[in-house]
């Protein structure tokens, strides 16, 4: 038995020419986690990448360590963020790191390329050799730096995955995508920490918790707090902190800053690197036709991990499920219309997304 290819979702044209394709897996959940909507392999196994930073986070402020240390929101933002090391990324980390004691040499995260070339072309102006500090994981690792002290373990090799505070997040990160330790694979990320892999719709299901909690803000029941409520209290805490701080999560002229800036804290968003995405979208008028009135959760993954492709589907997928307004997808249009131009600036071609959600069987 022989079974199709899978069919592109974005073509890159250049003319009338195809010059690239990109298959992508999405999955599109309500606050159950259900599935309502896919793409490809909705439960592709997915390393989720730099898109699993609030779950990390969620680990650290479970350990206490915000109160304990003085974080505040905006903290707590570059601890979910992969940032464009812009100097008030680097000064953020520092003064974390100061309020844990702790130093750059604790890090063990190393210094790289900034994702931004503005930033790129002022170091190589100043001749500038950029330390852990300068990571775009910084914030992450500063905050696990923070977790360490708060359960009383040990900075030092707080980066391996048999240390404690990795032990906490491993938990963590299983029970918030309601999966068992078992079915979490894990990986060494580009910034040395662990990173995990776990079905795509999972990835769905943990950011549609992010918005839910949210939704669910200030609501608890007769009984007291409990476990399930602090964990909501939690999630609730992380969204507000990216979606108030977008420009800390990213960065002067990056996909997650604009896309949470025109929506003004309707939605949360973070990349995961080599092509994976990932929303939450607070209950509204523009969810109830799919889920009844409730929130929202899509994952994204470009099998081939382009991010112009990337960008492009997230936008496309928000304008199929009738998520935001003209006005709030314009802003948008250089990452779901972008310009290919050559080195005379004359346009040489276009990318256009060729995919149509498809219902999933109940």
């Amino acid at each position: 038995m022989t079974t199709s290819a899978p069919q592109p979702a974005v073509k890159v044209l250049r003319g009338d020419v195809i010059e690239t394709t990109h298959i992508a897996h999405i999955a599109v959940v309500d606050a159950e986690g259900r599935l309502l909507y896919t793409l490809g392999d909705p439960h592709r196994m997915t390393l989720v990448r730099s898109a699993a930073k609030p779950a990390q986070a969620l680990a650290v402020v479970e350990t206490g360590a915000l109160e304990r240390f003085g974080f505040d929101d905006a903290d707590l933002a570059l601890m979910c963020a992969s940032h464009s090391s812009e100097d008030r990324h680097i000064e953020r980390t520092r003064a974390m790191l100061a309020k844990v004691s702790a130093t750059e040499s604790d890090l063990r995260c190393g210094g790289h390329v900034p994702i931004s070339d503005a930033v790129y072309k002022a170091w190589i102006k100043r001749d500038f050799t950029p330390g852990a500090v300068c990571s775009n994981c910084s914030g992450k690792h500063a905050g696990m730096l923070a977790g360490a002290r708060a359960i009383g373990a040990a900075l030092a090799d707080y980066h391996l995955p048999s240390h404690p505070l990795q032990q906490h997040v491993k938990r963590v990160v299983a029970e918030v995508c309601d999966l068992p330790e078992t079915g979490v694979e894990w990986g060494i990320d580009g910034c040395n920490l662990p990173t995990p892999a776990f079905p795509l719709d999972r990835l769905a299901r943990l950011f549609v918790k992010l918005a839910d909690a949210q939704d669910r803000a200030g609501f608890t029941g007769s009984a007291g707090s409990t476990a399930a409520d602090s964990r909501s209290q939690a999630l609730a805490h992380i969204y507000r902190a990216m979606t108030s701080y977008p420009e800390l999560v990213a960065g002067e002229g990056r996909f997650c800053t604009a896309l949470m800036s025109a929506f003004e804290g309707a939605l949360v968003g973070k990349l995961g690197a080599a092509g994976s995405y990932a929303i939450g979208v607070r209950a509204s008028a523009a969810t109830a036709p799919h889920t009844g009135g409730p929130a929202l959760g899509i994952a994204v993954k470009i099998e081939d991990g382009d991010l112009t492709a990337l960008y492009a589907t997230v936008v496309e997928v928000l304008r199929q499920l009738g998520i935001g307004t003209t006005e709030q997808l314009a802003q948008l249009s250089k990452f779901d219309a972008p310009r290919i131009v050559n080195t005379m600036s004359v346009e040489t071609g276009y990318v256009a997304p060729q995919f149509t959600l498809e219902r999933a069987a109940s």
